[in-house]
């Protein structure tokens, strides 16, 4: 690129913020925020930021978990019901329709106080390592938010290994290519730049998801705004605070997601 068209293509992206509709919304957005800094309390701040920030900590690090735990096993969930048997992809396709039929929050119940409940009752587990685990309450949390990020992405894995052109694969065959090298070069790569944008989608779904965790006693972000408004009686501070949290985190990811996107090579032809 020339720095001549480096100039225009930097003059083209400054036009799109001087439009007359974004200008509106800029000023209609500082206008909000200069009103809710001056009209309204936030001197109980000090007192909860430090709460506030392992919130937004707890938060942050159950996303990443549960995410990455939940694609692994939508991966081979996927797989099984684009390319498996019927004994294999039976199963895949049960656990994703339990999972996309029921709540979140009745999934997260039945663990909590219906699994919780029961390793107390046997001396063998309160006896053993992973009791101080299992007797709090984030593993169900985590387990919970998991298994629901695996079930809807798994479908989204099926569809995407699906849509891949099987001329490929038998190309690929042709050419003598074992079927791991096939998969992990021209299956798993395509399949991914096809689930990509619903990938991202979902990823925001499971950040909203989080605040679920809080009806079982985990401190993330939305316990703490309701532990705010518990203390001082304060209800929309602590809840446009917590907005704004969660709309920075879900701003972060949506950039993240579309800068991956554009250094994927692959291209759908």
């Amino acid at each position: 690129m020339t720095s001549e068209t480096a100039v225009i293509d930097t003059a083209a992206r400054a036009s799109l913020w001087l439009q007359p509709h974004r200008i509106v919304l800029i000023l209609i957005a500082l206008g909000l925020v200069a009103s809710a800094a001056y009209f309204m309390r936030w001197d109980w701040l000090p007192q909860y930021w430090e709460m506030g920030l392992m919130g937004i900590w707890r938060a942050l690090w159950i996303l990443a978990v549960t995410c990455t735990l939940g694609f692994m096993i939508a991966l081979p969930v996927g797989l099984a019901q684009a390319a498996g048997s019927i004994w294999v992809a039976a199963p895949a396709k049960v656990f994703c329709t339990i999972i996309r039929g029921t709540p979140l929050l009745l999934q997260l119940w039945l663990l909590y106080y219906g699994l919780g409940s029961l390793f107390p009752q046997y001396p063998w587990i309160r006896e053993s390592w992973m009791w101080p685990y299992l007797r709090q309450a984030w593993p169900y949390g985590v387990l919970a938010l998991t298994l629901s990020f695996a079930g809807y992405e798994g479908e989204v894995m099926r569809g995407a290994f699906a849509g891949v052109p099987k001329g490929q694969l038998e190309a690929a065959r042709a050419f003598g290519m074992s079927r791991w090298k096939i998969f992990r070069r021209i299956w798993l790569p395509q399949a991914f730049y096809r689930a990509l944008p619903t990938l991202t989608g979902e990823t925001v779904l499971q950040l909203k998801s989080t605040p679920l965790v809080a009806t079982i006693s985990v401190i993330d972000i939305f316990a703490v705004s309701s532990k705010v408004r518990q203390d001082t009686y304060l209800t929309y501070e602590p809840l446009l605070l917590l907005a704004l949290i969660y709309m920075a985190i879900t701003g972060i990811l949506v950039f993240a997601f579309s800068r991956i996107e554009a250094r994927i090579p692959v291209k759908i032809g």
